[in-house]
This record gives structure tokens, sequence and C-alpha cells, in this order.
């Protein structure tokens, strides 16, 4: 279906300081995402103002056409990918910090400002902004609302869900909705505000975000430990946190991993060891270098068999760069990935990476494992090719199996990446239907033409 030329001059009508884009070497920059999925759109709008986006939702409503709204394209689920005969409102033009009030500790801004923008910005001021999803210079504000994004510092500072005090989001009528307040405080609205934090652009578009800031810590350290055992580095964890130190972030990275990545980077990781953990600590100076010695000590009497504290930023730089290195070496190894998403207990964490290596074993994929042990939030990416026909069957099973390994242990199908394209057909063994019925009758009740992101999420 192509878009046809009445909707278009609407279009081109109601974006004066926007964008309105046609043409074919267009429109194919805005058919994919982080996955492998890929469709091209009829026609992509680019608001410059909340008035235009509520403009077009006003227009897409008339034609009954579907809007796809899309940040910074670095979505893991498919979310973003356009349906067919569908408007994608890209919200890049609208990219602005209105404000940042040191005093009142909040940030104001525009949905297509990126997360490192935002984090660059208020740190100069001595302020913090914690959510960090690895996607960081890429990703934009309005799609870590969205999908409700997290990142290695969640375990102690919390995701997005965690920062988002008001939002402005335009409907699907055109109506505008303001929710939350200034105040770090949650509203009296049944909190409302939550509902869209993580609903992939199926009930609204995200128009501009207030998020709540922290003062920033003044020092910061890191400590890499390896373990000849998953176990025993599963046991260290919560040997620091009974220690009384809750890192601001505490990442693994599986055998898999560690050889993928230092093949890729050739910066010296221990390829032996079964896992190597990543763990930061923050605070003033003196708390710091305390709770750096603290770990170093945990994890040796855990098991570890190396233990090497970062001894300069750079150093720490570079270890951080190994872990946000994992989907670039990955692609040395095969063309394609599937990069799952789930969420354990932290107990069942140890049985959810032999479950992993099982499924791996029994399917012959290759399958690094790595992510946020803190909290339970693992990574498994399926390596593959798209033109094995053979091998994307074994895909499927794998990932079937996967998410099927994570519910028995009491987890999830999503941690951090949304539900999209990709695993919507696995909702319903991952929620209580009676669920999936409410969740069904709002979307009904917001998007009533269901011209909103349609087919993710619910399908």
């Amino acid at each position: 279906m192509v878009a046809s030329s009445a909707l278009v001059q609407e279009l081109r009508r109601a974006i004066r300081l926007g964008k309105v884009l046609t043409s074919p070497e267009e429109l194919i920059v805005y058919g994919y995402d982080g996955t492998w999925l890929e469709r091209t759109p009829d026609v992509v709008v680019c608001p410059a103002s909340v008035a235009e986006m509520t403009a077009v939702l006003t227009i897409a409503r008339q034609y009954r056409v579907p809007v796809i709204p899309r940040g910074g394209g670095s979505g893991l689920a498919g979310g973003s990918v356009p349906a067919e005969g569908s408007i994608v409102l890209s919200t890049t033009l609208m990219d602005e910090i209105v404000e940042i009030d040191r005093e009142s500790l909040i940030a104001v801004v525009q949905p297509g400002v990126i997360n490192a923008t935002l984090q660059a910005a208020v740190e100069r001021l001595g302020l913090f902004y914690p959510p960090d999803p690895a996607s960081l210079n890429q990703a934009t504000i309005g799609g870590n609302v969205a999908t409700s994004a997290s990142g290695p510092r969640c375990l102690k500072y919390g995701g997005t869900k965690d920062y988002v005090i008001s939002l402005q989001v335009v409907l699907a009528s055109g109506e505008v909705l303001h929710l939350g307040s200034r105040s770090h405080q949650p509203g009296p609205d049944y909190h409302l505000l939550q509902t869209f934090v993580g609903s992939e652009g199926t009930l609204g578009v995200i128009a501009e975000v207030t998020v709540r800031l922290l003062p920033r810590p003044s020092a910061r350290g890191t400590v890499m430990a390896t373990f000849d055992r998953l176990d025993d580095a599963s046991r260290a964890v919560g040997a620091i946190l009974d220690a009384g130190i809750v890192p601001l972030a505490l990442e693994m990275m599986d055998r898999v991993t560690l050889r993928c990545v230092e093949s890729y980077l050739r910066a010296g990781l221990p390829i032996e060891s079964e896992a190597m953990l990543l763990i930061d600590v923050d605070g003033d100076a003196a708390s710091v270098a305390e709770q750096v010695a603290l770990v170093g000590r945990v994890c040796r009497l855990g098991g570890a068999s190396i233990v090497r504290p970062a001894e300069t930023p750079e150093e720490s730089a570079q270890l951080w760069r190994a872990r946000r290195s994992t989907s670039s070496s990955f692609g040395r190894i095969r063309p394609n990935k599937l990069g799952e998403d789930i969420s354990v207990p932290r107990g069942a964490i140890p049985s959810m990476v032999r479950a992993v290596q099982d499924i791996a074993q029994r399917t012959g994929l290759l399958i690094p494992l790595f992510g946020h042990i803190g909290d339970g939030n693992l990574h498994p990416n399926i390596l593959c090719d798209l033109r094995d026909k053979d091998e994307m069957a074994r895909v499927a099973e794998a990932a079937q199996a996967i998410f099927a390994a994570a519910i028995e242990r009491g987890g999830t199908i999503s941690g951090e990446h949304g539900i999209g394209l990709l695993k919507r057909d696995f909702l319903p063994a991952s929620l209580d239907p009676q669920a999936i019925r409410v969740m069904q009758r709002i979307k009904q009740q917001l998007d009533p033409c269901g011209i909103l992101n349609p087919g993710k999420v619910l399908g």
C-alpha cells in the first residue's frame, strides 16, 4: 500500500517546521530497528512540536492509518518496526532539553533527546541521571520511556520507570494528556503515568518527559573478578550484597561472551574463566576505597581466581568497553543474532544459566550470555544466520525454551527490551489471562481505532 496523495498533502500542510519524507531512500532508513526485522513505511513524519505531533495523530485517525512512534531506532524487540501502510512518527527533531532545575533536581526534556546527551548535560551541573541502557549514545529518552529501559546501574538506582515523574502524551484522538507533576511524589491519578511507561507506543506518543535527578557521586571504583565456576560467581553476588554493599553496577559475562569479546578487542580478557564479574561502586572517595577493598575480599573468599581493581579511570573505561562491546563482537562470529532479555530471581541465576547452556547444546547453537546479574536480568544472545532455514528453526526452538525456563523459575520474558513483535506470541504464557484482558480493554479505551503501533505487544 502506498500512502495516498491526499494523506501526504494533509500531512505537509500540518507539518511546517518538521519534515514529511516520502522518497524510497528516505523511507528505508526508518524501516528497521536493532533486530533483523524490516518493513518500509509509506511515509515518515518528523514533527518539531507537540502541536505538529497532535496534527499527525488527528490526520492518521481520520484516514485510519497506523502510526508507529520511533525514537533512535535502537530497540531490540521490533517495537518501532513499521506496520504495513503506516506512518512512522519520528521524534528526532524534538530533541531539546527544555529545563534543568538544579534546586528541584528535575529535568524536562523532549522525547528525541539522546540519553547520553541528557547525562552529560546534568553531570556538568554536578547532577546525575542514572538509567544507562547499552544504547545510551543512540537511544532517546522517549524510547527509553516507551520500553521502560534500564541498564547496568539499575541494581542500585533503578531504571527509567523510577525516574519519570511527569509526562505529556498525545493520544490516538489527538488530545494531549498531562500526567504527574514536578513533585517527586506520585499524584492521585491511579498511577496512570506508569501505564504509559513501557507501553511501547501502543497507548500514546510521548511528547515531553520530566525526570528526577540525583546529586552526582564524587567518586567511582571498578573491580574485575573472574571465577572458574559460575555458581561461585553467582554466590559472590549475594555475598557482596550481604556485606552491606549495593554496587552501582554488577555485570556478568560468561565464557562464550568473554571469548567473543576477546576475539574482537584483544583486551586480555580471561577467556578460560567460566564467568567474569564487573563491579562498580560509587560514593565519596573514602567510601569508594573501602567498598573496592571489601568487594575484592568478598570475591576472593568466594572463590575468585583473579581479582583486579581498576587503578585509573582509563582502566575502568577499558573494562566497561569490553562489556559494551558484546553485541559488536557477536557480529564477527555470525551475521545475525536474536538478543533475548529475560529476568529471573537472583537465586535462580545459576540454574537459568545452566538451562541456557543445555538449550545451546541441544539445539547446536552458540548462545553467549551476559547481563545485570545483580538483579537477575540476563541477555542470552542466540547467534545465527538468517539465510539458513534449518538454523532459524532451531533459533525459534531455543528462544521458546529459554522463555519457558525463565517463566518456570518465577521470572519474566522481558526485563528491559519490551515485547514488540518478537515476543508478543509468548505473552500469554507469561501473564495471567485476566491481566491480558485488562490490557486489551485499556488499549481499546485509549485507541479504539487501533492506529497506535498495531500488532505490537498484544498482537
